[in-house]
């Protein structure tokens, strides 16, 4: 679904993922800390394909946080068989990052990939090393959910109605509900051949979307309270402490959501979002709406991303945070600039 150069590259890299899948007896498939709808719906898909293709394989879906799958991710067809990593014990034949190709975003189940036997990879976001045996890494795919997709349609396995299910939500999340920059051709076309497949928009938008807490739109409302715009309404601003967390609440795992609040103001094209999570850190959300590529800014805080969404976490409370992060923000505007 991509051209045929890329095509040409991603067949030869599916087959070397092919190879090593056939070699091995035990997996372990695993998606990045704090996991979003396209992880987790990356993640359950694959590891259905690969029992469907290959059912004499042993195969186990991880969440490499010690913690629990967010609640509007809950839905999930599959989602009630993740193990945390630390909880898992095996040495794997094969250990299958999806979403992700750093193993430090892989949090507790970093250690599993170090003793496994071998590591493939089906990743979207920018690489600056191969660490990986095999893989398929296209940052201009819309999510990681359009390559498992993909990856499916070359096996020419079953395409099932739960793992259409599963990647939808992977690729309506990762391109919000496809009004991100990164909603292409080759993105419609794969949700397409999923709604065809048994897939449910509706059923995603319901969970996702529709299905929000009191406690978290009282959250959300704080938010919105506080936005602040800096560069002449080009850069908006909020940011949420424990205090409102715990006020309301509302776990960390929830809070995915509020950048979208912030990027909604009219004018910006840069929206920050700062929360404050559990030892003394904070996570910061950066979203994009023009073509300024805030992935640098999210790399230089010790995090990445896309151009147009992007994520890091730094130690220490929210101003200082603000402090670091809003003067690289403001120098994308330095002289005169469009910051291009």
């Amino acid at each position: 679904m991509c051209d045929e150069a890329t095509s040409e590259l991603q067949r030869s890299g599916f087959d070397a993922i092919t190879r090593l899948v056939e070699g091995a007896a035990t997996i372990a498939v695993c998606a990045h800390t704090s996991p979003d709808g396209d992880a987790l719906g990356s993640e359950l898909a694959l590891v259905e394909l690969i029992e469907s293709v290959w059912p004499e394989k042993r195969v186990t879906a991880l969440l490499a946080d010690d913690d629990e799958v967010p609640r509007i991710y809950q839905f999930l067809p599959g989602a009630e068989r993740l193990v945390r990593a630390v909880d898992y014990h095996d040495d794997p034949d094969l250990f299958f990052c999806v979403d992700l190709s750093r193993p430090d975003r892989l949090s507790d189940a970093r250690a599993v990939l170090e003793r496994s036997g071998g590591v493939a990879v089906l990743d979207h976001h920018p690489a600056d090393e191969v660490t990986w045996d095999a893989g398929v890494v296209r940052p201009d795919a819309a999510a990681a959910g359009v390559l498992v997709a993909e990856y499916a349609l070359h096996l020419g396995g079953p395409l099932t109605p739960t793992m259409a299910q599963n990647l939808l939500c992977a690729l309506v999340t990762d391109t919000g509900r496809f009004q991100y920059q990164n909603a292409n051709g080759e993105a419609f076309r794969v949700a397409s051949a999923l709604v065809d497949s048994g897939a449910s928009p509706s059923d995603v938008a319901l969970h996702v979307y529709q299905s929000d807490r009191v406690s978290y739109l009282h959250l959300s409302a704080t938010v919105m309270g506080r936005i602040t715009t800096f560069e002449r309404g080009r850069i908006a601003y909020s940011y949420a402490t424990m205090a409102d967390l715990e006020a309301n609440a509302v776990p960390v795992a929830e809070c995915d959501g509020l950048v979208d609040i912030v990027r909604r103001v009219d004018g910006c094209e840069i929206a920050l979002f700062l929360k404050e999570v559990p030892g003394g850190k904070v996570r910061g959300n950066l979203r994009a709406k023009s073509d300024r590529d805030i992935s640098v800014v999210a790399r230089e805080m010790g995090g990445g991303g896309h151009p147009s969404a992007a994520g890091f976490t730094v130690e220490g409370d929210i101003d200082r945070a603000l402090a670091v992060v809003l003067p690289k923000l403001r120098a994308l505007y330095a002289d005169g600039g469009d910051g291009r």
